[in-house]
Parts: C-alpha cells; sequence; structure tokens
C-alpha cells in the first residue's frame, strides 16, 4: 500500500505512528525546489507567467522520496504552502495529478490519498481514477451539506463506491438525528457513523494505540475497513 499525504497540514506520518523527529525529517515532494522546477518547470523563484508541463514524467518519485512505515506500507508526503504570499498550488497539484496517474497497481496494491478538507481535489481532478471515497464529517447540517456536495463531484470523476463517515456521534440524540438525516443522503452508497471516544484524543497524534483496544470507536472503524475492502458492494441497509 501507499499513502500519499496530500493535506497541507501534513499530519498522515505521526497519526500512522512515524515518531515526530523522523518526522521532521521527510522531505516533502514539493518542497523539493529541484525536483518541482525538473518536473514541471515552474516552482518559486520562477515567473508565475511561465509555461507548465502538465505531463512530467515521475516515475522515480516513489524511490526518492517516499518513506517506509511498515511491512507493506509506504508513505510519500506531497506538501503545501509555507510561506505567505508564494502563489497557488498549480505545480504541486500537477505534480501530484501525474504521480497518481503514473502509478500502475497490481490486483492486491492500492493507494490511499489523504486529501485536505473541501473539493480542491475534485476540482483539479487529482481524485480521478479511484475506486472509494470516503467522505468524513461531523453530524451537523453544514457538515452534512458540504458532505453531499463532495459527493456530487465524486460521481462527476467517476468514483463508483462513496462512503459517508459520520464522525464524532456522542449521545443518542444525535444518533438519532444522523440516522433520520442519512435516510435522505442518497448521494452514498453507505452512511457510517463513528462514536465520540475520548480515547482518540488521549492517544493522538498517533493512533497506534487504539489498535488493541475493543472500545465501540475500534469496532466501527474495523467495520468501515472491511467495507471498504469490499468496495462497498453492498448498497443497503444504509446506516447500521
Amino acid at each position: 500500500m501507499l499513502a500519499i499525504d496530500c493535506d497541507p497540514q501534513q499530519n498522515l506520518a505521526v497519526t500512522l505512528g512515524i515518531p515526530p523527529l523522523v518526522v521532521e525529517r521527510i522531505i516533502p515532494v514539493c518542497h523539493s525546489v529541484e525536483y518541482l522546477r525538473e518536473k514541471t518547470g515552474a516552482g518559486p523563484g520562477l515567473s508565475p507567467g511561465g509555461l507548465l508541463t502538465l505531463n512530467p514524467d515521475v516515475s522515480d518519485v516513489v524511490d526518492r522520496f517516499s518513506v517506509a512505515v511498515a511491512r507493506n506500507l509506504r508513505m510519500l508526503v506531497m506538501g503545501g504552502v509555507r510561506h505567505a504570499g508564494s502563489g497557488c498550488l498549480c505545480p504541486e497539484y500537477t505534480l501530484l495529478t501525474a504521480i497518481l496517474r503514473h502509478m500502475r497497481l497490481f490486483k492486491d496494491e492500492v493507494i490511499l490519498l489523504d486529501t485536505p478538507a473541501g473539493p480542491e481535489h475534485f476540482g483539479r481532478a487529482v481524485a480521478d481514477g479511484f475506486t472509494c471515497a470516503v467522505v468524513v464529517a461531523d453530524p451537523s447540517y453544514n457538515a452534512l451539506s458540504v458532505a453531499r456536495e463532495s459527493a456530487a463531484l465524486a460521481r462527476q470523476l467517476g468514483i463508483g463506491h462513496i462512503i459517508l463517515v459520520v464522525n464524532r456521534v456522542g449521545k443518542p440524540v444525535d444518533r438519532e438525528k444522523t440516522r433520520q438525516r442519512a435516510g435522505l443522503l442518497d448521494e452514498f452508497s453507505r452512511v457510517m457513523p463513528l462514536s465520540f471516544d475520548a480515547g482518540v484524543i488521549a492517544a493522538e497524534p498517533d493512533v497506534c494505540p487504539l489498535l488493541s483496544t475493543e472500545s465501540d470507536f475500534m469496532r466501527e472503524i474495523k467495520s468501515l475497513v472491511v467495507t471498504i475492502t469490499h468496495q462497498c458492494e453492498v448498497r443497503s441497509p444504509k446506516f447500521p
């Protein structure tokens, strides 16, 4: 499996249990000015009106920049904005899109893309070609409205399996509200709740210690993993 952290917050590494001191030594792909210029012809210090290579050769990116997380898991950190007024991330998104399109997977291989909140990765077609999208929202009306918009964009990219994960569902009244609203969310293959668990806050940023627990939260996470693994073949019931 290859996990790609394209969230500007760049917190996937510590979430997966890599020590912060090791994380600080990881070189994000887009922070390598030489690589960015070599592949796209753009980067810091160059004219924003210059030409941009839209189909760069990135066949070497995994070997040059990925780090091992576990025996069957490597991670690639893309990076993001480091300086105010530095302009848009067009070269960075061009590079990321090229990386994803270059990947050729065997039957049992998976790419996991951790994206920033919002529709940017759908608008730029970065998520094009993925088979499953997991949209995470809290139980509020506004958050679920944004989630529906994300699902519509994912459908436009041809992503066939879209799971809504409703996070931090705590009180019974919140769970019931979510259950009622889930019946109106036809854009999703399945709606799955995650119980609020104070243990997540206690463990973060490294969530690995939670894997050995038997809380409601972890049972729901394992159910989510099974659903993703089977590529959301069952479309109903929507809410367990």
